[in-house]
């Protein structure tokens, strides 16, 4: 009998909490945020010898954790705030919602927040620094989210569906929330996974599939007990929970024979049932609608546009504080491969762009970050520029569909660090970071000229890797992908390498655990060094042993793991890659493809129009060209291939001999490591696969030798 491994702690092990459970804690205001800090820190001091007192007692005191109303802060909390507060006292500078001051004076570490999610952020900051903390004197540091809104969606089935699974495009495991057509009768899983979340500082998820089936729409109505009871254990933690809900909620649960948005039956009935979600769930977050797009209904079936029916949903909630997240994922699935004037691309913008200002202020359009689908590379999506009046959401794929789906360690914040500090104006305007905070034309604390604060953009929204195996993630390492999405949703121009940092010493390393002997700190470093030696540039290597030069999709078809060069060719899903015997690649351009750059505004429309100067890894994005053209690395295209496909591999083999070295050193636990290499297997044999089709059906296809001369199947 197999002993299945017990759930592992990811980056909330007991040791993390070991500065702050030894010390001398005080714990000051209301509210059900404020118990949880208590609870956790009085967790950590029962373990670790410290003590946790509530109410303006005797000192002295070694941490501080209060909110800024409560009755009396000690004199060290009382000096930061005046501080900070400066010459205007009360009325001046505020700490913002759900931010926090950091800051150590007088021997004793503060942390003072204006509400209590503030206060638990702050905790939690204080455990990532560990003794640290509780080091040297600290100037007061303001720590806030840059977004309001930092999301994940589950794409997480009620019951088991026969094609999708309980987790579409879900790569480790089960749900954590539904089993058997049921909530699973346990949520001590969710309330861990609660923890984690608010550690990394995610706020809001949706709890099922935006491919809504018929379990997850009674949800909305006879279900909707379920769903309170996973919003009862995520709330101490405060996480908001969201429905993914269909469009054509009315008509499936029994309402009006129509889901027309412009029929008065309808408003009503999405009032009305909207009400009630709120009386059951007073903090309930929203609704996620997937409309129009692959096979999910939608507005067009009665004539109107996605306003409309964004807009039907959002009246419902506003009076709720509620939002509509509305996906601008809407594409022709059905399309001719033959005409080469259809183009997948382009779709979003084509339906989304005309409708901006349209929108209700409660509406958040969730605009994919790229044009196509979540591919290895992509130019950021032209919609996320295009919409400057309606608040938008970019969403990122966290569970790794398309880049090697938990099985391939692809640390995947360097690449969404790159679409966060996209400026789609150029160097000189905002970033894609700042649409989704809503700070693009926001000077520092002013508000927009919509009449947002700061930060109260649409926000990032992530596709959740989570499911019932033991390390959360399938693979352990794919945990930091996590851990990476929550911390740039609050920090976004965050280095990726910090963040791993970040990461691997909560979740491994002895010199973060209390371990200070020169022992264990080196073995601590040896760790760190091979982490960052596998992971910094994993991303850049699953690029290169895959798809070339941005052009995608050439996976085997459905469940989109391993090669399939032509798998998607000729089919209707619009994925294509055009290769012959004279060249590879999709001619978007204005002058003589589908038009597809004038998308962007200058200077990138010029930019990828540009043959000369697109820049090499989106080349075959923009252009078909021939296999000797050479790119601005000097390379010809086919070289490229051949040579990033053998580097590739090459990359992944060398990054296996790191992690075996590590075996029998105690560094990390035995199960782990063996799991991490069985899953190296797996990369390093698909990684020679990818390698050989690839470089095979380009050698086939252009008779162009390797110049190196590797030997090509």
């Amino acid at each position: 009998m197999t002993i299945p491994d017990p759930v592992h702690p990811a980056w909330l092990p007991p040791e993390a909490f070991r500065a702050v459970g030894s010390r001398r804690t005080l714990v000051l205001g209301d509210g059900l945020l404020v118990e949880t800090v208590h609870d956790e820190v009085a967790q950590a001091c029962a373990r670790y010898g410290g003590r946790v007192r509530r109410g303006a007692e005797d000192g002295p005191y070694d941490l501080v954790l209060a909110l800024i109303t409560a009755e009396s802060l000690p004199g060290a909390a009382g000096a930061v705030l005046a501080e900070f507060r400066g010459d205007a006292g009360p009325a001046g500078r505020v700490i913002g919602a759900e931010g926090y001051l950091l800051a150590r004076r007088d021997g004793v570490t503060v942390v003072l927040a204006g509400d209590s999610a503030g206060l638990l952020y702050g905790l939690f900051h204080v455990v990532r620094l560990g003794e640290r903390a509780f080091a040297a004197e600290r100037e007061a540091e303001h720590h806030r989210p840059a977004m309001r809104r930092r999301m994940l969606d589950h794409w997480d089935n009620v019951d088991v569906h026969p094609v999708m699974g309980q987790v579409e495009r879900g790569y480790a495991g089960g749900s954590i929330f539904w089993r058997d057509g049921a909530p699973r009768g346990d949520l001590a899983r969710v309330r861990a996974y609660a923890r984690l979340l608010a550690a990394c500082g995610v706020n809001a998820i949706s709890v099922n599939n935006v491919n809504v089936h018929a379990t997850e729409a009674r949800l909305l109505t006879d279900r909707l007990g379920d769903v309170a009871a996973i919003a009862d254990v995520l709330r101490p933690y405060g996480i908001r929970v969201h429905l993914s809900v269909s469009f054509a909620s009315p008509v499936v649960l029994g309402g009006p024979p129509t889901a027309d948005p412009l029929d008065e039956d309808v408003r009503t009935w999405w009032t009305g049932v909207t009400e009630r979600v709120y009386e059951t769930i007073p903090d309930f977050g929203g609704y996620v609608v997937k409309a129009d797009s692959e096979g999910q209904p939608g507005p067009f079936a009665y004539g109107r546009d996605h306003a409309d029916g964004a807009n039907v949903l959002a009246e419902a909630l506003a009076p709720h504080d509620g939002v509509v997240h509305w996906r601008a994922f809407v594409y022709n699935h059905r399309q001719d491969w033959r005409d080469r004037t259809t183009d997948r691309a382009r779709a979003a913008h084509d339906h989304f762009a005309p409708l901006d200002g349209r929108f209700r202020d409660n509406v958040i359009v969730q605009v994919k970050h790229g044009p196509i689908d979540f591919q290895t590379r992509e130019p950021v999506s032209p919609v996320i520029a295009a919409m400057p009046a309606t608040r938008l959401a970019v969403e990122l794929q966290v569970t790794q569909e398309y880049t090697g789906q938990q099985r391939h360690v692809c640390y995947l914040a360097p690449m969404w660090s790159e679409v966060l500090g996209f400026r789609p104006w150029g160097p000189d305007g905002a970033a894609v970071a700042d649409i989704a905070a809503g700070t693009a034309d926001v000077a520092d604390g002013a508000e927009d000229r919509h009449g947002r604060a700061p930060g109260d953009g649409g926000g990032l929204v992530g596709v959740s890797n989570v499911g019932d195996d033991p390390y959360w993630t399938g693979h352990p390492l794919a945990q930091a992908n996590l851990y990476a999405f929550g911390r740039l949703a609050w920090v976004p121009w965050a280095d990726p390498a910090a963040i791993l940092d970040e990461w691997i010493d909560l979740t491994f390393a002895p010199a973060a655990t209390g371990g200070t002997e020169p022992a264990a700190t080196g073995e601590s470093e040896r760790l760190r060094r091979t982490l960052h030696a596998i992971m910094d540039g994993s991303w850049r290597t699953y690029e290169r042993y895959t798809a070339p030069l941005g052009v995608g999709f050439m996976v085997r078809p459905g469940h989109h793991y391993g090669p399939d060069v032509d798998g998607y060719e000729y089919t209707p899903w619009g994925t294509y890659h055009f290769a012959d015997r004279d060249g590879v690649g999709v001619d978007r351009t204005r002058a003589t493809g589908t038009g597809f750059t004038g998308q962007y505004p200058p200077p990138w429309s010029g930019t990828y129009e540009s043959l000369a100067d697109c820049p090499d890894e989106l080349l075959l994005f923009f252009h078909h060209v021939p296999y000797g053209h050479v790119l601005r690395s000097g390379s010809t295209v086919i070289q490229h291939v051949y040579d990033t496909h053998f580097a590739g591999a090459e990359q992944v083999a060398e990054a296996r001999r790191h992690w075996a070295e590590l075996a029998g050193t105690g560094v990390v636990d035995e199960r782990l490591h063996a799991r991490v290499l069985g899953l190296f297997d797996e990369q390093l044999r698909c990684a020679e696969e990818w390698r050989d089709q690839i470089n095979a059906y380009f050698f086939r296809k252009s008779g162009v030798p390797d110049a190196q001369g590797r030997r090509i199947p």
